[in-house]
């Protein structure tokens, strides 16, 4: 049905170009479409009928087909940095009319908590909002104890599964301990294999380390 209904969509595209007006057109996960589907989308681009914006979550370089992505430009938005969600903190509160009930410490916490995700940090402060407005300010164990504690953004099966490990060894190559020590804790807590990080690290000593030092693998 999804098909026809774009179907649909680029025959009234063409109508509305005939007149003189453009069409954008948003498709949400993008990927989800197959090879052919996505092969549907290269006349309308191509001609100009419609203006193409694909979302997607995954790699677009593995999951769109080579010809639609060269006529695309990729946008990669990541994730909020400690400014983008204090400023999403600052517009919750002035859309609230009053401050969250947090002290500076859980504050930081907070954002530590949201990992990045802005939804997710609305979310946190909707909770906080919630609370009575006589109540005292929450410290880090209160905040803890108030919310529940987001599970790690982390999957195991697909990207983000590669960009860790591929990150914990390149740390090490760069002989960073703590930055590696900051991946190793993130996937384990999110659930990852230790046999499969063990067999990475094996491949480490004997790859990289090398002969700098044989006693590495051992």
């Amino acid at each position: 049905s999804g098909v026809a209904d774009l179907r649909e969509a680029f025959a009234a595209a063409r109508e509305r170009r005939a007149a003189g007006r453009l069409t954008l057109l948003f498709v949400d996960e993008i990927h989800r479409f197959n090879r052919a589907q996505q092969d549907g989308f290269l006349p309308y681009v191509e001609d100009g009928t419609v203006t193409l914006i694909g979302a997607t979550t995954e790699n677009p370089s593995f999951e769109l087909n080579g010809a639609l992505l060269s006529r695309c430009q990729v946008l990669v938005l990541r994730r909020l940095d400690e400014t983008g969600l204090e400023t999403l903190l600052q517009r919750a509160e002035a859309a609230a009319g009053r401050k969250l009930p947090v002290t500076p410490e859980a504050r930081t916490a907070l954002a530590a908590m949201a990992d990045g995700d802005g939804r997710y940090m609305l979310n946190l402060a909707e909770e906080l909002l919630r609370l009575p407005r006589e109540a005292a300010p929450l410290d880090s164990a209160g905040l803890a104890a108030a919310v529940q504690r987001r599970a790690p953004l982390y999957d195991k099966g697909q990207e983000g599964h590669y960009n860790l490990i591929s990150a914990l060894h390149k740390s090490l190559r760069g002989s960073d301990t703590a930055a590696a020590l900051d991946w190793l804790a993130r996937m384990l807590a999110g659930g990852e294999d230790p046999l499969y990080i063990v067999r990475r690290l094996v491949r480490f000593a004997v790859e990289d380390i090398g002969l700098a030092d044989p006693q590495a693998v051992v």
